[in-house]
């Protein structure tokens, strides 16, 4: 038996396990037709999490009703678990006493998971410039998709979940497959990107909301 740098004891069938992840799933989950598949299948079904903060989660609600029908995109199935979501969509403004718990949803989301910013409180802090304001979600949660506005409407979430959807299509999947380490990491690798690192890495202030959040 093998023993994870976590702690955990890793059994034999473990270690052959994640040894054919990595040498025989992730390959082949790397082919083209196999990989615009897998691709194809995440974005036609997203399943957003019940999540509103503010004004802005009116719209989102705007959006999945019979006029605008974000069931059309295959967005429809909102999941009032983040452990059975794979997209949260930060609908208002986020405190920073809101800011753990919002960290502690996302971390309890299941990879893959991707994050849309709606309105531009979420994106900026918006009009909010206080001293209880958070000046953006992406400083404690990285951000897939920014959507402007004061609120937006419910076209520019559509139009946000729309790019998003062209976002999952130039992702790796296998970039989510147990690699040699035995965890999963968190990789944005688009075709034609040199730079692998997160789109929206943490700053100072994210890091201690997301410390506070494992305290």
């Amino acid at each position: 038996m093998a023993e994870h740098p976590e702690g955990i004891v890793l059994t034999t069938v473990d270690s052959i396990f994640n040894s054919l992840r990595r040498n025989v799933g992730a390959p082949l989950v790397g082919m083209k037709p196999v990989r615009h598949a897998v691709n194809w299948a995440r974005a036609s079904a997203l399943w957003p999490m019940t999540f509103g903060l503010a004004c802005c989660a009116i719209e989102m609600i705007a959006t999945g009703a019979g006029r605008f029908d974000i069931d059309r995109f295959g967005a429809g199935v909102f999941r009032p678990s983040p452990r059975q979501s794979d997209l949260i969509i930060v609908a208002g403004t986020v405190t920073l006493k809101m800011g753990p718990v919002v960290r502690r949803v996302y971390d309890q989301m299941p990879e893959p998971k991707w994050v849309i910013a709606m309105g531009a409180c979420a994106s900026t802090g918006g009009p909010f410039d206080s001293y209880s304001t958070m000046q953006g979600v992406d400083r404690t949660i990285p951000v897939d998709v920014y959507i402007p506005g004061c609120p937006p409407r419910p076209e520019a979430l559509l139009y946000g979940l729309m790019c998003l959807q062209e976002i999952i299509m130039r992702e790796a999947p296998a970039a989510y497959i147990f690699e040699s380490g035995g965890t999963v990491h968190r990789r944005r690798h688009l075709e034609g990107d040199s730079d692998l690192g997160e789109v929206a890495p943490l700053d100072k202030e994210g890091l201690e909301v997301a410390a506070e959040a494992k305290a």
